[in-house]
């Protein structure tokens, strides 16, 4: 009598593999371009990436949502290349398949890719001169980190230039390059300068709005492109998708950084092409706007100039109105009940309710603040500003944050201007 137990299994298993390989070859010819639906025994999770979904992977590696931090397998991959190196001055190639190896390598990363942010942020390498400098930085900094902690977030500062020569606001691209390297698990990386404050700590990055792009900026397209100004943007706070298109890009941005033999004639060409530049060296913000202007067909396509919301919102425009907006949440809270019920800071259910009353109103908080010409560790501020007016308001804006984390845990400042006390929320305030 024929063997029905290897028959069925011959039956049952060939069609298996040779779906496998049809998979795994819409995998490589069109990850760009396709959804992904990855299936665990309990849970099937989709890779968001395009129009199609395909079903490429099934099994019990993938648990829920949880990573496996102990799995490497022994297949070679880009980190075992002796050839690549994180430093700037040698390109990254074909990056996007050896990313797409290693999530392959390590599956259980996949799930959830297409939102999950890294942050990268950092200072100086030495103490600060201005005496509550350091005090200032580590408020900053807290701030980040409860930001990143609410919404499941990783966070990196970075106190060291990556590069000798890349200094000041240069620094931040040899940071962000090697957190590519470092983290193929994140699709997109956010860099925050120091004195940036999350001021809206329900507020979640609209991710689905970028799906087509590949780099994010605050910035206004009528005084980039009409007016050429090189405050048309600010590059104090951006995304950027772990891409080989990343790569490439800020190849040619840093290309007129400090490091290179042409830095001091890229001044005079950033001074040229933007009028209202004052200051005569090369900066990354003038740069940007530079590519913008002159590599659009290259460059254009994938970038986001943000202007619907404060990506980072300038700290004078915005420190006048922090009681004012702090009033109208609190009417809200006080006309539903449901928005000021206590919760755990784990549940973020409750800022999707807030949605429905802050559609289309003017006050709502602002997401970012940048302290731009404060200079909060040097000291050196810009000159339109004076030392106290700075102080005021990082402290009002931090306070203002810290407020929102504070609530979960039952209490608030007794003011935006006192950082030194807190009172205990009533139970069921403002009612």
């Amino acid at each position: 009598m024929p063997n029905q137990t290897g028959s069925s299994f011959s039956s049952n298993i060939i069609p298996i593999i040779a779906g496998t390989i049809v998979a795994l070859s819409l995998f490589w010819a069109f990850r760009p371009i396709i959804t992904f639906t990855f299936t665990s025994p309990n849970t099937t999770t989709t890779f968001n990436t395009g129009a199609n979904t395909y079903n490429i992977f099934s099994g019990p590696t993938i648990s829920g949502h949880e990573f496996n931090h102990t799995h490497d397998p022994p297949e070679p991959t880009f980190y075992d290349d002796p050839d690549l190196t994180y430093t700037i001055n040698k390109p990254i190639k074909n990056w996007d398949e050896k990313r797409r190896e290693w999530l392959w390598l390590h599956p259980s990363f996949i799930p959830g890719i297409e939102k999950r942010v890294m942050l990268v942020t950092g200072s100086q390498t030495g103490p600060c001169q201005n005496p509550v400098g350091d005090h200032l930085l580590l408020r900053f900094f807290k701030n980040k980190v409860d930001y990143c902690r609410i919404h499941g977030y990783d966070i990196i500062y970075n106190n060291l230039l990556f590069h000798p020569k890349m200094f000041t606001y240069w620094a931040k691209i040899p940071s962000v390059r090697a957190t590519m390297l470092a983290h193929p698990e994140a699709e997109w990386i956010m860099w925050a300068d120091a004195d940036a404050v999350f001021t809206d700590m329900d507020f979640k990055i609209p991710l689905q709005r970028y799906k087509n792009h590949n780099f994010v900026v605050h910035g206004w397209p009528d005084l980039i492109y009409k007016n050429k100004s090189w405050t048309g943007l600010n590059a104090g706070v951006f995304l950027i998708r772990n891409s080989q298109w990343a790569f490439d890009f800020m190849d040619v941005w840093s290309g007129m950084g400090p490091q290179t033999p042409n830095y001091e004639k890229w001044g005079e060409i950033l001074r040229e092409t933007c009028k209202d530049k004052t200051k005569p060296e090369s900066d990354d913000q003038t740069g940007l706007v530079y590519l913008l202007l002159k590599e659009k067909e290259k460059w254009g396509d994938k970038i986001y100039i943000e202007d619907g919301y404060y990506l980072e919102g300038y700290w004078k425009e915005i420190v006048g109105k922090l009681e004012r907006i702090t009033e109208k949440y609190n009417g809200v809270m006080k006309s539903e009940r449901g928005l000021r019920r206590r919760h755990a800071e784990k549940v973020r259910g409750y800022s999707a309710l807030w949605e429905a009353y802050l559609e289309g109103e003017g006050w709502r908080r602002p997401f970012m603040t940048h302290f731009t010409g404060c200079q909060p560790c040097s000291g050196t501020h810009n000159g339109l500003y004076t030392r106290q007016s700075c102080l005021d308001a990082m402290e009002k804006v931090l306070n203002f944050a810290d407020n929102q984390v504070l609530w979960s845990y039952g209490f608030v400042h007794s003011s935006l201007g006192d950082s030194d006390s807190v009172m205990p929320v009533p139970f069921d305030y403002p009612a």
